[in-house]
């Protein structure tokens, strides 16, 4: 061998073999046609051999050259594998969360913005959705559901318990004002009905009952699936909403929404968070666990110690 042979020569030779010309190869490499002939011809000059030759209007490779490319092209697959393998890692790093889809644009992702910003280097994928995942076949870490659900996982923890509480728009109570919660029946009502195998959250049937009053269909109700739905028709001034404290607590805060009366109703059962094993051995992922667990007890103290201000509308 005349010379050390450079790596950039080798590689513009074993990408013209695999893709069967100066054309191709030079695109693959994101360089000239020239450049290819020009690392071609270097590694020829340091091999002391000629590796293409021409056969009529094409360019093939000798019978060394195809020897030499069968010898250097298992050493280039084995990088591009390897490439792969540290591109799949750093793929698999990333942090997934499962969480049903009104908790998510609620409650979970403003919330989930700030904790990745005060994390550098953490990468969180959000994703919104009613199935529950199934951990290691699903390429999902940590799910966010409610209820039964939970008996599904084998890594749990119980978040909160939420409650609702009758919310609207201010503009709806312009030229009604309240005396008495069960004045509320009397407007137009938005009711959430969750999929059958969630136990959907307190009707207004319920929240009559808890206050004493009888269910007066007066104005009818419409009924929604999601309950960030529900609590966006209410900011709309569609009717009253009994909305979840867990996503309706910034809009009650910043007024696109208020609360006459304080009488709030429990739902049946506790969200929680579920959590593949392997997701606590990923860079931040004890972090992350440890963090929805801690804002989830931040709100429940928040639920159990929060007060509307009273709208002047109610009085």
């Amino acid at each position: 061998m005349k010379n050390a042979l450079p790596l950039r020569a080798i590689e513009a030779f074993e990408a013209f073999g695999r893709c069967g010309s100066v054309t191709a190869a030079a695109v693959e490499l994101g360089v000239s046609v020239g450049a290819v002939s020009q690392q071609i011809r270097k590694a020829e000059d340091a091999l002391g051999l000629s590796l293409l030759e021409r056969r009529g209007r094409s360019v093939a490779l000798t019978s060394w050259g195809r020897t030499y490319h069968a010898a250097v092209s298992s050493g280039f697959e084995k990088l591009r594998e390897a490439q792969h393998i540290v591109e799949r890692a750093r793929a698999e790093s990333a942090l997934t969360i499962s969480c049903l889809p009104s908790l998510a644009s609620k409650w979970l992702a403003p919330q989930l913005l700030d904790w990745q910003t005060a994390h550098a280097g953490a990468t969180v994928r959000l994703l919104g959705a009613e199935q529950e995942p199934r951990f290691g076949s699903d390429q999902v870490d940590f799910r966010i559901s409610y209820g039964t659900k939970v008996h599904e996982f084998d890594h749990y923890a119980e978040l909160f318990t939420d409650w609702v509480v009758p919310a609207c728009a201010p503009g709806l109570l312009a030229n009604r004002p309240l005396k008495r919660p069960s004045d509320i029946l009397d407007f137009p009502l938005l009711g959430i009905e969750w999929a059958r195998d969630h136990q959907s959250p307190p009707s207004w049937a319920e929240w009559a009952h808890r206050i004493g009053a009888s269910r007066r269909r007066t104005s009818g109700e419409v009924a929604f699936s999601l309950s960030s739905a529900a609590i966006d028709a209410a900011i709309n001034g569609k009717g009253f909403v009994l909305a979840q404290l867990s996503m309706a607590a910034e809009d009650i805060a910043s007024g696109r929404l208020i609360v006459p009366f304080n009488e709030r109703v429990q739902l049946p059962a506790a969200y929680f968070l579920a959590w593949d094993r392997a997701a606590l051995d990923k860079p931040f992922g004890p972090e992350l666990r440890a963090w929805i667990v801690s804002i989830c007890k931040r709100l429940d103290a928040f639920s159990a110690g929060w007060v509307p201000q009273r709208s002047q509308a109610s009085t």
